[in-house]
């Protein structure tokens, strides 16, 4: 087995095992930063990477957006197709990496992605793969936990969060992958965080919000 698949396995387990529970891992509500943000946007289509559980993906639908979802967790697929279906609403979710998905070049109006914490060695890959699926003038919008939070989930884990730096992210790391936007905002931030069961405390965060200028 190579070193890849058995990392794709752990992570794949690891995502299985918490989203299987009754209770929304995250919680039912969407993300703040993402509910702030969309709402200024007129809508259309939307990808959100990394859905877990389909909270952000349901409130999209709801106020009117064309939605599409991905994560490698069947369990996460379970939990928001239920979610939808409690909030009356249809999305689109697959399941699979991004790469074995068949997504089409400039297909989406926005990306959110809304602590989508890809593993360290491919995550500058997939923000470079995800341009290439969001049309020029579409908007990214980005909220994810800073290097700096490896201090706050190491005090409180409660708050959530990879506990190794490489996972997380700077500021200079989203400059040079969306190296061709437009930046709207970009910020690190200590914020507090009341999420569902896995995100509770204060942490250190990246927030993005921009707009493609160019394709690569």
């Amino acid at each position: 087995m190579s070193d890849t698949k058995k990392t794709n396995d752990i992570w794949t387990s690891r995502w299985n095992d918490r989203y299987s529970n009754d209770e929304f891992a995250y919680g039912e509500e969407p993300n703040i930063y993402l509910k702030e943000n969309l709402c200024k946007l007129p809508v259309g289509t939307i990808l959100f990477p990394a859905e877990g559980e389909g909270r952000n993906t349901v409130f999209a639908a709801k106020i009117g957006w064309t939605v599409t979802a991905f994560d490698i967790s069947n369990e996460g697929q379970k939990k928001a197709f239920k979610l939808a279906e409690k909030n009356n609403v249809l999305i689109d979710y697959q399941v699979g990496e991004l790469e074995t998905l068949n997504f089409k070049a400039e297909q989406f109006d926005a990306i959110a992605l809304i602590y989508a914490h890809f593993p360290a060695n491919i995550k500058s890959q997939y923000h470079k793969i995800l341009d290439k699926y969001l049309k020029v003038n579409g908007i990214i919008i980005f909220e994810a936990f800073s290097k700096k939070h490896i201090d706050y989930v190491t005090a409180n884990e409660k708050v959530g969060g990879p506990k190794d730096i490489e996972s997380l992210f700077s500021i200079e790391e989203i400059k040079a992958n969306f190296s061709n936007y437009e930046t709207i905002e970009l910020e690190e931030k200590e914020i507090q965080l009341s999420e569902g069961l896995f995100h509770n405390g204060t942490g250190s965060v990246i927030r993005f919000v921009g707009r493609k200028t160019t394709n690569r």
